[in-house]
């Protein structure tokens, strides 16, 4: 039974790193949250701020973009999952069950309904290449609909993405533009969006607004390197194209316009 009223509005708000905070009524859903970071320092760095904690009331659902363990808190979800649901890409089901997480599968373009909420994953391109261990998520609720794209390198796919699922009315966007030299990846080419790219990206899916995430939180050369001047060219390039840049801090609330003019925040 739907728990929200027809005045509802999506209210949004971005956690540490990667992760966002979609509610609508009384439905709670995460995606890609992130507490602990001692796990990352060997190839990350250490944080430059620590990330506030995750409050993890019963009914909060969650929804990986893929199993990095910087988007992949393994102790958080594990505590997720036994509050709500988990939810992946198909390919990524088995190696939660290895992790103990029983996880809701979905193939990408296919949808579902958490609550009042819709759900569905779509293309996004990891790194090293494969598809299969990637994904971006649009949820769409009350009239509005957004975009997750975890931290997706440029690719291809933006323009069937905007057909089938377009337009947005906000776009969470991987900023960093990180240059990577690990696990036998080695190559002065950003394996995550920068900033420029991301707004590009924002462009051809249609959104309205764009926010920031996956920035200013590590960088540890040689192995990790994110671009320099990341807000002020987010801003520039959001400039040039005529959208609205939303960087909200850790935990702060980010605004939502819905195209038929309704606010959140």
């Amino acid at each position: 039974m739907s728990t929200h009223t027809p005045t509802d509005t999506l209210r949004l708000r971005r956690l540490g790193w990667a992760g966002v905070e979609i509610r609508l009524g009384e439905t709670r859903l995460l995606i890609d949250p992130l507490e602990n970071v001692e796990p990352l320092e060997p190839a990350l760095g250490r944080p430059k701020r620590p990330l506030p904690p995750v409050d993890v009331p019963a009914g909060t659902h969650t929804l990986l973009t893929h199993l990095h363990p910087d988007h992949y808190d393994r102790e958080l979800v594990t505590r997720l999952a036994a509050s709500g649901t988990v939810g992946c890409h198909a390919p990524l089901a088995p190696a939660l069950a290895e992790d103990g997480i029983e996880a809701v599968p979905q193939e990408r373009g296919r949808p579902r309904r958490i609550g009042p909420l819709t759900v569905t994953p779509v293309a996004s391109l990891d790194w090293r290449g494969s598809e299969a261990d990637q994904v971006a998520w649009v949820v769409e609720g009350a009239g509005a609909r957004v975009i997750h794209c975890g931290d997706t390198m440029w690719h291809g796919d933006w323009w069937s993405i905007a057909r089938e699922h377009g337009p947005f009315d906000l776009a969470f966007l991987p900023v960093n533009g990180v240059i990577a030299k690990f696990e036998g990846y080695e190559a002065d080419v950003p394996v995550t969006l920068t900033p420029e790219q991301a707004v590009e990206a924002g462009a051809i899916l249609g959104a309205s607004a764009l926010c920031a995430i996956h920035y200013e939180l590590f960088d540890n050369p040689p192995t990790y390197v994110e671009q320099r001047d990341i807000a002020g060219r987010f801003v520039r390039a959001a400039a040039r194209r005529g959208l609205t840049a939303h960087l909200p801090g850790d935990g702060e609330a980010v605004p939502l316009v819905t195209r038929g003019g309704g606010k959140a925040a």
